[in-house]
């Protein structure tokens, strides 16, 4: 197939987006791929692959991560990241799409459902994040210390890559320099930590139950079942209160669904979507 590439940053609500696009020759299906915190278009790298074979694919770092900008000027709230994703959807021309979201990108997939029900026909949750409230008003409070920035970038730094991953991933053997090296690429600067300062206060807390029970949109949920970042309870939660919802669970499997089980996942995406057109 004829398959076209095209990668780049759109100026979209004050700030660069960047997205990459795989063009298919004849489908007429668009899906928009979400990473998660602290991650990037990166984590899907596994699963583009197969999804282009049926898709047209969007594939969007959200502001801060990734090759997205890093302003001190733009507000990281689950709506705002929202509504760009939004107006970049639109930009394109692109009236219809499939989204799909991984832990919180899983949270701005919902959110884009909740605010545009007519232009998200589908929405895909892996191991999304859910019911998680704003930061304490303590944790706020001192995020306005001058160079609280750097306290993150140790935190975040104390465990290390190698690490985090094996926190989010069952299979160990998994993890190669490869990976490591695409995880940690995007936290090589400064502006990322002043960023995720911001968003620390800026961040609203999960859609309530109420608003969930809203979303008629057909929803897929994936989880793994051992999941440590966001258990398997969630998904059930979620899936009870998400009126056209429908659960997969994987066992032996983490948080990182798209680069555990990418072929899985594109097989269960795939009969969800011909199933619900």
């Amino acid at each position: 197939m004829g398959f076209k590439k095209a990668s780049g940053n759109k100026k979209v609500n004050g700030i660069d987006l960047y997205y990459e696009f795989y063009a298919h020759p004849s489908s007429k299906n668009t899906i928009v791929l979400i990473h998660g915190f602290l991650s990037s278009s990166f984590s899907y790298r596994r699963l583009i692959p197969l999804l282009k074979n049926d898709f047209n694919v969007f594939s969007i770092d959200f502001p801060p991560f990734g090759k997205s900008g890093k302003s001190l000027r733009y507000t990281y709230s689950y709506d705002n990241i929202a509504q760009t994703i939004i107006h970049f959807i639109k930009m394109m021309g692109i009236d219809k799409i499939i989204i799909m979201g991984h832990s919180m990108g899983g949270q701005i997939s919902l959110n884009i459902a909740y605010k545009q029900p007519t232009l998200v026909e589908k929405v895909i949750l892996l191991c999304s994040s859910a019911y998680l409230q704003r930061a304490k008003r303590s944790l706020i409070f001192v995020s306005y210390f001058p160079f609280f920035y750097l306290y993150i970038k140790y935190w975040l730094g104390k465990s290390g890559v190698k690490q985090n991953l094996k926190n989010v991933i069952y299979d160990h053997t998994l993890i190669d320099h490869e990976m490591i090296s695409g995880y940690l690429t995007p936290f090589q600067q400064n502006d990322i930590f002043r960023a995720l300062t911001r968003m620390i206060r800026h961040r609203e807390g999960d859609l309530s139950s109420e608003k969930l029970q809203t979303i008629e949109t057909p929803c897929l949920l994936i989880w793994g079942e051992d999941d440590k970042i966001v258990p398997l309870n969630v998904g059930e939660k979620l899936n009870k209160e998400l009126p056209n919802s429908q659960i997969v669970i994987f066992k032996e499997t983490g948080h990182l669904l798209p680069e555990e089980r990418p072929l899985d996942v594109f097989r269960h995406v795939l009969k969800f979507v011909n199933e619900t057109n």
